[in-house]
Parts: C-alpha cells; sequence; structure tokens
C-alpha cells in the first residue's frame, strides 16, 4: 500500500465489573489523529486478550465506523473516570454504518467481538487504565 501503517505503543488495562470480574488486557493505544484514523484496520486477526484504547485529549463525541476493518469488534465507550457508558457488540467488518458513543467520552475501548458479552461486561463497569487518567 501507498500509505505507511502506523505503530502503536503498547500497555495493560483491566476492565472490573460489577460482578467483581478482574479482566485484563494487553492494548495497543491509538493516541495519534493518524493512529485514531487507523485502528484495527487490516488486521486479519487479534489475540483474545488484546485490544485497541483510543484515547482523547479531552471529552468529547465518538463515532466510528468499520471500513477496512476485517474483523468483527466490541467498541466500549468510556467516561473521564473509566466508566463505561455504552457498548456496542460485534460491529460487523467493513460496514460504513456510524457506531456513535450515548454520550461525550474520554476513551473508546476495542476488543475482539463478543468479548464483552463473554466477559459480562456491561455499561457502568470499569476500565481501569493509566492512559485513561492521564490529564
Amino acid at each position: 500500500p501507498a500509505m505507511a501503517l502506523e505503530s502503536f505503543q503498547k500497555s495493560k488495562l483491566t476492565v472490573e465489573t460489577a460482578g467483581g470480574g478482574k479482566f485484563r488486557f494487553d492494548v495497543e493505544l491509538a493516541l495519534t489523529p493518524g493512529q485514531q484514523a487507523q485502528g484495527l484496520m487490516f488486521r486479519q486477526s487479534m489475540p483474545a486478550d488484546a485490544g485497541m484504547l483510543f484515547v482523547y485529549d479531552r471529552v468529547q463525541p465518538a463515532s466510528f465506523w468499520m471500513k477496512n476493518t476485517l474483523i468483527p469488534l466490541d467498541m466500549l465507550f468510556i467516561a473521564a473516570d473509566g466508566r463505561i457508558v455504552n457498548i456496542h457488540e460485534r460491529a460487523v467488518p467493513e460496514s460504513l454504518d456510524s457506531v456513535t458513543a450515548d454520550g461525550p467520552v474520554k476513551a473508546i475501548l476495542e476488543l475482539n467481538g463478543g468479548m464483552a458479552s463473554r466477559l459480562g461486561i456491561r455499561p457502568g463497569d470499569r476500565v481501569v487504565s493509566p492512559d485513561i487518567a492521564k490529564p
């Protein structure tokens, strides 16, 4: 391809559910506009415990689409305090439909499709990440 693909820093986070579950994920960080635009495009697969965390410098509305994205994804929209605002499960690969947050968010966590329901992750649960907490 003509465009050079972005590279991503690695980090870790934990999703804590109301039921007492603690689930750790190794995530790649999408912090710059270029990284956020590329996201998980062109990936053929992703390990079960992996994901991508998009972090904005301020709380804002968020909208995603699945153009050039080849794997189904769960999108967890996250408030500044780490609380999950809403979850869009199993976003359809290559779909151009918009997936939007239910309100302004600080971050979005993308996981493999079906992971949220498999682990019982729901709105109101918390994502504990040093990257979301950064000013």
